[in-house]
């Protein structure tokens, strides 16, 4: 007679029993999946289930997506090195060249529900380039949330007298327990502040239109390029916006959580 197996054994094909030794870090990562409140489809396909959307939803995304400190500094620092003709002018053709180049790589991932790793392996570059592909993504997002934690902590020893070495440790690790949970949290977290931002982000444009001087200061700011356009002057600064060219993965990761056309239903 064969005794009963243990609750953590595993049975052979013969009716044997051998014991199976369970780790801690993997009782750990057990439980971190289990925890559906973490999933944010990482590198693989996104579910069905999680792929929803309103006008509402689209609202708050299209806002999330501007909302970086990040921009308005590279906005600005072009506009004081180039002048305000030779940025907006670079503006306006690098919007041609994103909204181009992005065009087919946000429509099929909106369409199929896969990140940029994904994508990038489907297009047949293959493990190899989509693994180059993650890490060029990987060094951009690292680069741009370094800037944004200096921004931050910039502001945090002008408003509130913080050591600037101090407010980098602040602005570095304030966000892990965001980012942990993943996509859910990160949502809660937007929807609770955005107020917040769109009057902050509102705020400089009625300061500028209630004294006519600086903006017409501001419009009329050369630099070194001199008055009017200057084609030297435009391509470095359309050469500094083009380095937000990978920013179009971060559309990615909003857009392949779209629903596919069939099942799409409009919610207010």
């Amino acid at each position: 007679m064969v005794a009963e197996a243990a609750p953590d054994a595993v049975t052979t094909p013969l009716g044997a029993a051998r014991r199976q030794r369970v780790v801690r870090a993997r009782r750990q990562y057990n439980q971190w999946v289990a925890n559906q409140t973490l999933e944010d489809f990482a590198l693989r396909f996104t579910a069905e289930s999680a792929r929803k959307w309103s006008l509402s939803r689209i609202a708050h995304t299209a806002l999330g997506s501007i909302a970086f400190l990040a921009c308005e500094a590279v906005g600005a620092s072009i506009t004081l090195q180039y002048g305000f003709a030779n940025a907006c002018a670079a503006l306006l053709a690098m919007a041609a060249v994103i909204v181009v180049t992005g065009f087919p790589i946000c429509y099929y991932a909106a369409r199929y529900g896969v990140d940029m790793d994904l994508l990038t392996r489907g297009s047949g570059f293959g493990y190899i380039g989509s693994t180059i592909t993650s890490a060029i993504y990987a060094c951009f997002t690292f680069i741009l949330f370094a800037i944004e934690a200096v921004i931050l902590s910039t502001a945090l020893e002008l408003c509130f007298g913080i050591p600037l070495a101090l407010g980098h440790i602040v602005s570095a690790v304030i966000v892990i327990p965001i980012a942990a949970y993943g996509i859910k949290r990160i949502s809660w977290l937007q929807n609770w502040s955005q107020p917040v931002w769109l009057v902050l982000q509102i705020a400089p444009l009625i300061y500028l239109a209630l004294n006519a001087g600086k903006l017409e200061g501001w419009t009329s700011f050369t630099a070194v390029a001199g008055p009017g356009f200057n084609l030297a002057m435009f391509a470095a600064a359309a050469a500094v916006l083009l380095s937000l060219l990978p920013q179009i993965g971060e559309q990615v990761d909003y857009l392949r959580f779209m629903p596919p056309p069939r099942s799409t239903t409009i919610m207010f």
